[in-house]
């Protein structure tokens, strides 16, 4: 017999649609190099996840965690095809942190996604698609997994 997580066992809560609504855009609380990040969420078989939650918080422009004019933190969820998509300025730091929730999750999910290469952390480095435009795919299990810190 093989046992199923319940409700109780997952992180949750189950997340509404409208949850991430109108969170993904943090451009409008400060000027700068706007930029758009998306990416797919996959599982352990390359299949997109639906309705996975992400949050993501930065520095400003100038590198500040502490900036009282950006707020630095969005939250966007992805749609049936794994997709999810921010708009933002590029940070003064060179990444941006990542935290992912979905309801079948044991425990949140952090990472991060840096710009340029980081020495053994090639897994986390944005692709560039375009001027402005960076495609971070994350995949929670299996071959290619995306490095995730612990807890």
């Amino acid at each position: 017999m093989k046992l199923v997580p319940t409700a109780e066992m997952t992180l949750g809560p189950f997340f509404p649609r409208e949850f991430a609504a109108g969170a993904n855009d943090l451009t409008r609380q400060v000027s700068g190099e706007i930029i758009e990040i998306t990416g797919r969420v996959a599982q352990l078989d390359g299949r997109p996840l639906d309705n996975v939650i992400l949050e993501i918080w930065q520095a400003d422009p100038q590198g500040r965690y502490d900036n009282p004019d950006f707020l630095g933190w969005g939250r966007a969820a992805t749609d049936a095809e794994g997709i999810y998509f921010f708009r933002t300025v590029k940070p003064g730091a060179p990444y941006i942190n990542f935290l992912i929730l979905y309801s079948g999750l044991m425990r949140q999910l952090q990472t991060r996604m840096y710009f340029d290469r980081v020495e053994g952390a090639e897994r986390l480095i944005a692709k560039q698609e375009g001027p402005n435009r960076y495609r971070f795919d994350i995949r929670l299990r299996g071959d290619g997994e995306t490095p995730f810190f612990d807890d």
